[in-house]
């Protein structure tokens, strides 16, 4: 939402007409329509499923660990209670956003000429994309020089990790208002654009390269495109038992499965959707099961688990048999099975935990898994083995991401969010103790680290609008160098992410 109409303030004059104070605070973050852009959409059916502080109370004090400010400085009590009221009428117009809406958006660059091999000289295996927000690009650097090879405009509002195809030769990126966009990183060109939904939240690529799945706020779908063309292959329905549409709060692949995991935002169940050429036959049991034809008839059957909360993020160890997961409510996280369909353990993970942001690493004999909290200055550490916790590691605030890499004895996390954000802990491995703080740019958030494909550099971000990212010597922890950039809010190796490494989110 925007600050604005400080002369209104200072001059007491309170407006009251609502369509001009959505206009004017909210249209920016979530679409003149309402139907969603960086913010999600704020409709009657969107809204009834708010938990937690009322609209009103959000409207004025804001939404803690997001992007929400509060209004109260702005909007007097009866302007917001009618801003209230206007959100929780219908829309004049909300678009039918199915498999022919998605294909007439669809547009393919017909100046798109593929090249037989890079037109670059580097190593194709260590390129890293930065997604700029500040300005709505995409810069392209030889991981190697970190020379910028390219900077194309992508579409409003970034959200959510691009995805790369197994080969690493194309990047997929998702716009919070549904658009993706496919571009050739050997040609240095876009490839074409389709809209997958209205309001989106993530994508995920199928193991063998063929799949895209967007999940969707608005409409309750999940969108699988045919990544060689951008074509619709199926809209999937998404609603729980009883008929409850539901928001896909995120989807990832699980590439031994050969199928993509979703988390419901709306209803307690985990989707598993199967792409591969001979999906798993599960038999019925009473909180789990297989919809659609038989086995190979449905190139997309549906497995549902239900589940004992609502899941809102999560991760899977590196075996991707069980899922880890944490509600928004803050209070705890569970491990589910997803062999046999079943919770088998429950976390002590209050706090908020950003477990899209979870790692894992061995440690000694056993394996943990660490996760920063939104809402809390700390960093959980748990035995895989046997689900409890070995430590909880104290920082100087609130993080939201945490990297590493297979040949580095570090776990880096950042303090996202309060008075310390420009903060970046250095964590060590094995004593799981804090070794080093950086402060590279006192007073701006300071986020997100990403490796090079040998571990030698980490890169972080100075995420303003007139920020940088910053090359470390991951073992001195030294800046090598500073690349001016636009709010770069995320850094992806194409090495690290086509090979799932631990030290990354997948």
């Amino acid at each position: 939402m925007k600050l604005a109409a400080v002369g209104l303030l200072l001059a007491g004059v309170a407006t009251a007409d609502p369509k001009a104070d959505y206009a004017e605070y909210c249209a920016e973050c979530h679409g003149a329509e309402r139907i969603g852009a960086i913010g999600p959409a704020l409709t009657p059916t969107t809204l009834k499923r708010m938990r937690g502080a009322s609209l009103t109370d959000v409207i004025r004090d804001g939404r803690p660990a997001t992007q929400m400010p509060g209004f109260g400085a702005f909007l007097d009590a009866p302007a917001i209670d009618e801003l209230a009221a206007f959100l929780k009428t219908e829309p004049d117009h909300i678009p039918e956003w199915r498999e022919a809406a998605i294909t007439a958006s669809r547009t393919l660059d017909e100046d798109y000429v593929a090249a037989d091999a890079p037109i670059w000289d580097a190593d194709p295996m260590n390129i890293t994309i930065v997604v700029e927000t500040g300005d709505h690009h995409v810069s392209v650097l030889n991981g190697d020089t970190f020379e910028v090879l390219d900077r194309f405009e992508t579409p409003f509002a970034v959200h959510g990790g691009p995805k790369y195809s197994p080969d690493g030769r194309y990047i997929f990126v998702m716009s919070r208002d549904g658009w993706v966009q496919k571009y050739d990183i050997w040609s240095l060109k876009q490839v074409g654009r389709v809209r997958a939904g209205l309001n989106s939240r993530n994508i995920a690529m199928s193991g063998d390269g063929k799949w895209l799945a967007v999940a969707n706020y608005l409409p309750n779908t999940l969108t699988i495109l045919a990544t060689d063309d951008l074509s619709v292959a199926k809209v999937i329905e998404v609603e729980g038992k009883g008929g409850v549409p539901s928001r896909v709060s995120a989807v990832y692949q699980a590439p031994p499965r050969e199928s993509f995991v979703l988390a419901l935002k709306d209803v307690p169940e985990i989707w598993e959707v199967f792409y591969g050429s001979n999906p798993p036959h599960y038999g019925f049991a009473h909180d789990w099961r297989i919809e659609g034809p038989a086995k190979n008839k449905d190139p997309f059957p549906v497995r549902r688990i239900t589940t004992k909360d609502f899941i809102d993020d999560f991760f899977f160890d590196q075996s991707y048999e069980y899922l880890i997961g944490a509600s928004r409510d803050g209070k705890s996280g569970q491990v589910v099975d997803l062999v046999i369909g079943h919770k088998i353990a429950d976390l002590p993970l209050a706090g908020m935990p950003h477990l899209s942001s979870g790692i894992t690493w061995k440690r000694g004999d056993t394996t943990i898994m660490a996760t920063p909290h939104i809402t809390e200055g700390l960093v959980t550490v748990i035995d895989m083995a046997t689900w409890q916790p070995i430590k909880e590691i104290r920082t100087e605030g609130p993080g939201f991401f945490m990297r590493s890499h297979e040949n580095s004895p570090y776990v880096w996390v950042d303090v996202f969010f309060g008075e310390n954000k420009d903060v970046m802990h250095v964590i060590d491995k094995q004593s799981l103790e804090i070794v080093k703080t950086l402060r590279p740019a006192p007073g701006k958030t300071v986020a997100h680290v990403e490796f090079t494909k040998d571990g030698k550099f980490a890169l972080v971000s100075i995420w303003e609008d007139d920020g940088a990212v910053i090359v470390y010597d991951a073992l001195t922890f030294e800046e090598v160098r500073r690349l001016p950039m636009r709010k770069p809010s995320g850094k992806y190796n194409v090495w690290n992410k086509i090979t799932f490494s631990e030290g990354t989110s997948h």
